[in-house]
């Protein structure tokens, strides 16, 4: 559960797919350098190039592998939560620690308003600069975090407010001080009491959604994705190095674990995907956050129509049938039984 994946450097740079766009780019940039340093008129020169960039986007993009998809969800210029805190809430008040030992950054928690809606917001904390993210452990969260999310998760049931969380994390952290903190222990304790919050739960991954670091704040309502965010058991480095003992089939590993946005719509476990700007929300990172602002808007008003015990029940269902094979459900739970309470 507490699987982190090693970084991957294309994934935190540049991308090599990537290498025939930023080519254009950088003859554009160069044209419209000589335009102002010269006043030459090659307006029609850098339109036919504008052109001809859209075009190789939406080439490259349209052909993307599941390996592919996973560099990009971990674009160093991909919006984190604190930027999506920043453009999109109205209103935000962070609420800190878990009240037994710290406080982790790697989890922020708070009082959240968007457009007169309020709720809780969770969300992995990834940072933004080299310092930030050293701050952030790079979203990969303690105990202490997911101890802390359920604390405000469960103040949000007091309070009758929706809980929103955002997932953006490789995995929990694996360290020797977390484990003996308890974080395989954290994280099972949240999935099993997120079951039961009487109140809406809207999970979007803006990101990576890795392993039980993502679990630990990932049960909802409604899951969604955004269009080239992943979300997976396991990271495709460490699913590679247990199967094949052989990092370099990294993106074997990623086709084989099925953890694109489409993929798990298909599947039935993600509800929805929140579509992304051409090439990416790097790219254009502000139409992104007003796409995800839109989702949570919609999602929150669909949501506060349903009863809490009819929340509860749907939430319990959705999860109890997510493994159905071949149109075949699990029986439902019967009160005898201990592994199922």
């Amino acid at each position: 559960m507490s699987e982190s994946p090693k970084s991957n450097e294309v994934g935190v740079g540049g991308m090599a797919f990537e290498r025939p766009i930023e080519e254009i780019e950088a003859k554009i940039s160069e044209l419209e350098s000589l335009s102002q340093s010269t006043k030459l008129d090659i307006s029609s020169e850098i339109d036919a190039l504008n052109k001809r960039l859209r075009e190789q986007i939406e080439a490259t993009y349209a052909r993307l592998g599941a390996w592919d998809r996973v560099n990009v969800a971990r674009n160093s210029k991909r919006p984190v939560a604190s930027e999506y805190i920043a453009t999109i809430l109205d209103d935000f008040f962070e609420l800190h620690g878990d009240r037994a030992f710290g406080d982790d950054r790697a989890i922020v928690t708070g009082l959240a308003t968007v457009e007169g809606r309020r709720f809780m917001l969770v969300a992995h904390r990834k940072g933004r600069t080299t310092k930030e993210r050293l701050d952030c452990n790079f979203g990969c969260a303690h105990p202490e975090g997911y101890r802390k999310a359920l604390r405000k998760m469960r103040l949000a049931e007091k309070m009758g407010l929706p809980i929103v969380s955002f997932v953006n994390t490789p995995g929990a952290y694996p360290g020797i001080g977390a484990e003996e903190r308890g974080q395989a222990m954290a994280i099972a304790e949240n999935i099993l009491a997120m079951f039961a919050l009487r109140v809406p739960i809207l999970v979007i991954v803006i990101g990576e959604g890795g392993s039980g670091g993502a679990l630990g704040i990932g049960v909802g309502d409604r899951v969604l994705m955004m269009e080239y965010a992943y979300y997976s058991v396991i990271s495709p480095e460490g699913c590679a190095a247990i199967l094949w003992k052989d990092g370099e089939r990294s993106p074997d590993a990623a086709e084989a674990l099925k953890l694109t946005a489409n993929d798990l719509l298909r599947l039935g476990v993600v509800d929805g995907i929140i579509p992304e700007p051409l090439g990416g929300a790097h790219r254009a990172p502000d139409d992104a956050m007003r796409q995800v602002k839109a989702a949570i808007l919609s999602a929150l008003d669909e949501l506060a129509l349903v009863p809490p015990d009819e929340l509860v029940a749907a939430r319990y269902r959705k999860y109890r049938t997510m493994a159905a094979i071949d149109g075949r459900f699990p029986a439902p739970p019967s009160a005898g039984r201990a592994d199922d309470r």
